[in-house]
């Protein structure tokens, strides 16, 4: 999950003393782009000053990303003529639909002895391994690389790798 939040980046002028209400809005984006085009909009309203709150793009959320903004009209203005942006899905997003892409999970959810997994990160980045143990405690977990000639066990975080396939039989 990517989450930008550019409020801090520029100053909020309010004109009364409470906060200005929001709303989320969905926005269809290139599959695979998502990040990439999270980071093109905060960076736009960031330097054209448009009052963008959030920015979420989940992993779950394939194709989409909700933006929150006071209204509608400033999330069209921030997408126009966006590479990669398919348009804004008419309507609002409810807080309790984004609300679940929001809570933390352990990077080890979803892990166990047998999983194929990919390493994304690390000396060994691209390459399978296969998940020999897993430590909940620390949140780390014990691989082997599958494309290595010889049987090299080794122990790295959780966040390192991803699930491919499940426990294999």
């Amino acid at each position: 999950m990517h989450f930008s939040n550019n409020t801090p980046k520029r100053d909020v002028i309010r004109l009364s003393g409470e906060a200005p209400r929001t709303s989320l809005y969905a926005v269809k984006v290139t599959i695979g782009q998502e990040k990439a085009v999270v980071e093109m909009l905060a960076d736009r309203a960031a330097t054209e000053g448009i009052p963008i709150t959030a920015i979420l793009s989940a992993a779950e959320l394939k194709g989409y990303i909700i933006i929150e903004s006071p209204t509608p009209h400033h999330v069209d203005e921030l997408i126009r003529g966006m590479r990669h942006v398919r348009g804004r899905v008419q309507g609002v997003v409810d807080y309790a639909e984004v609300d679940r892409y929001l809570q933390a999970r352990p990077a080890v959810e979803g892990l166990a002895v047998g999983t194929i997994v990919e390493i994304i990160a690390g000396p060994f980045k691209g390459m399978q391994a296969k998940v020999m143990n897993v430590d909940k405690v620390k949140e780390e977990v014990t691989i082997e690389i599958l494309e290595a000639s010889y049987t090299l066990p080794i122990t790295v975080h959780a966040d390192y790798v991803r699930p491919i396939k499940g426990v294999s039989p």
